[in-house]
């Protein structure tokens, strides 16, 4: 048997993490099993146990890095518009879309974690901070935190509603509502 080197090692961990945020967004953290995200990167589930204590760290890990991901993509929206109104803008036109809506597994965490965290409380310290950073980085303060709960609501609600005409009637009201913040 070989041994893996660190770098392999970290290169695995990286995938396991990747992996397993997009599963739990898409599918929910109950409906998805260590086997599943191993299954997902091509390794045995006992090479999980090598590198994380518990499913409960992998998805403390996995919120994390989801958060600090899109958080990265919102700080390189400012670098690529005409200031942070414009990178606003261009943010409204692509969460609030039926793409975006569709594909819970490569979407924003806030939305992809918020029904799982809701119900168990365990990882809400990770999630907390995650929203506070991407609310900060809309507004300051609660106007920062009305206008993410505008976007993360509307695309629950779109979700929730999705094959019906409703759904895009939520999509619009939202990008509407949300041009008009933060203020």
């Amino acid at each position: 048997m070989s041994r893996v080197s660190q770098a392999e090692a970290r290169a695995n961990r990286k995938r396991v993490v990747e992996s397993a945020s997009r599963l739990f967004r898409e599918k929910g953290v109950r409906d998805v099993s260590v086997a599943d995200v191993m299954q997902s990167v091509g390794m045995t589930q006992g090479g999980f146990y090598k590198q994380f204590a518990s499913k409960t760290a992998l998805v403390d890990e996995a919120t994390a890095e989801a958060f600090s991901d899109m958080l990265r993509r919102l700080e390189a929206m400012d670098d690529t518009h005409d200031g942070h109104d414009a990178a606003w803008s261009s943010l409204i036109d692509s969460y609030l879309s039926p793409e975006t809506r569709d594909n819970p597994g490569s979407g924003c965490p806030a939305a992809g974690f918020a029904g799982d965290f809701a119900r168990d409380p365990e990882w809400r310290d990770t999630y907390a901070a995650g929203i506070r950073d991407m609310a900060g980085w809309i507004a300051p303060e609660d106007t920062g935190l009305a206008a993410l709960s505008t976007l993360v609501g509307a695309l629950l609600l779109a979700r929730a509603t999705a094959g019906s005409p409703l759904s895009e009637e939520i999509l619009r009201a939202a990008r509407k509502a949300a041009a008009r913040l933060p203020e």
